[in-house]
């Protein structure tokens, strides 16, 4: 008998890269359970909504949580069961209606303006959030360690976080998917900025696109002096079309220098703008982060950016054309 030479032959694979992969085109269930409480902001998550999702085309949903109005403030910073049961059943209606899910940390207020005497507390709600959902495999659920670091949480101290949150999730989920991004608001600007792990390669890398921001936030309620903005039109001229792809050229060639995978975790354009133009701009963002072999997640599912209206219960389906255009 001749030994077997089959293991000389076998191919590896990355689960970082197949994960992103297979995370394609998403949607951001917001507005939702990243409110100070579900339906503050006018929207509660049901049932049905994901299977619509997944029928109009979808491949994955970001699920963004406030944790951190849900627990208690002092050690051992319980999470309120309640809510925790509330998110777990979220990850199965995705899980249910094949969705890949992530589910992130969303507006953690204490931790964006106190990051060091609050990094006990988040650190101890994600061990409660990892050990909660560790047995979910990780071929259908990621962790996103926190959207949108910004505040007094700079670069140098996100950066000396990172290796902290992703060693608390590491002790009960050792495989699982994680993803992270940059400091001022996941910016592309700060990509360089942004220190990883080398030896872990379980991670994708996001980021945030909301260029020109006077267009994507004309009117916007919670922005100043947005309103000056409203009436702006995107028409991808070839001005607006250099400048969205050498952002993306940018974003593309960091990640061939540092071979990781990227994941465009959001971006939409406010219902204040021109729909035409929110139309025309959702198509190209969509088009060109695919082109480069991103994945990404529309911002947002039923709400002010939304490609699905609620009352009428039915996609915008232009917004929802130019997100998953229709097969021939």
């Amino acid at each position: 008998m001749f030994p077997t030479l089959l293991g000389l032959f076998l191919v590896t694979t990355d689960p970082a890269q197949e994960f992103n992969k297979s995370l394609g085109r998403g949607l951001n269930l917001g507005n939702a359970l990243e409110a100070p409480s579900e339906g503050a902001w006018g929207l509660r998550l049901r049932a049905d909504f994901f299977p619509r999702i997944q029928q109009a085309g979808f491949q994955s949903v970001r699920i963004p949580i406030r944790w951190s109005a849900h627990a208690a403030t002092n050690a051992p910073y319980t999470i309120d069961p309640a809510f925790l049961d509330r998110v777990q059943w979220a990850v199965k209606q995705a899980r249910d209606h094949h969705l890949k899910a992530i589910i992130n940390f969303h507006h953690y207020e204490e931790l964006y303006q106190n990051p060091d005497s609050e990094t006990p507390r988040f650190l101890a709600l994600w061990r409660q959030v990892a050990t909660a959902f560790q047995d979910v495999p990780v071929t259908d659920l990621a962790f996103e360690i926190l959207n949108e670091p910004h505040g007094a949480l700079d670069d140098d101290r996100w950066n000396a976080l990172i290796p902290q949150a992703l060693a608390t999730i590491r002790q009960s989920n050792p495989d699982r998917i994680v993803i992270l991004g940059p400091a001022q608001w996941n910016n592309l600007s700060h990509l360089d900025r942004l220190i990883l792990p080398a030896d872990d390669q379980r991670l994708i890398v996001t980021f945030h696109y909301y260029n020109p921001f006077p267009f994507t936030h004309q009117g916007a309620a919670w922005v100043s002096g947005s309103d000056a903005w409203i009436g702006q039109t995107w028409t991808a001229s070839n001005e607006q079309l250099n400048a969205l792809r050498a952002d993306f050229d940018k974003v593309a060639a960091w990640a061939r220098q540092h071979r990781r995978p990227i994941f465009l975790g959001e971006f939409g354009a406010y219902s204040r703008a021109p729909f035409e133009s929110r139309v025309i701009w959702t198509r190209t963002v969509a088009r060109e982060a695919e082109a480069r072999g991103f994945s990404w997640a529309y911002w947002e599912f039923a709400s002010g950016f939304g490609a699905f209206d609620p009352q009428r219960n039915q996609w915008r389906q232009p917004l929802l054309e130019a997100l998953i255009p229709p097969t021939p």
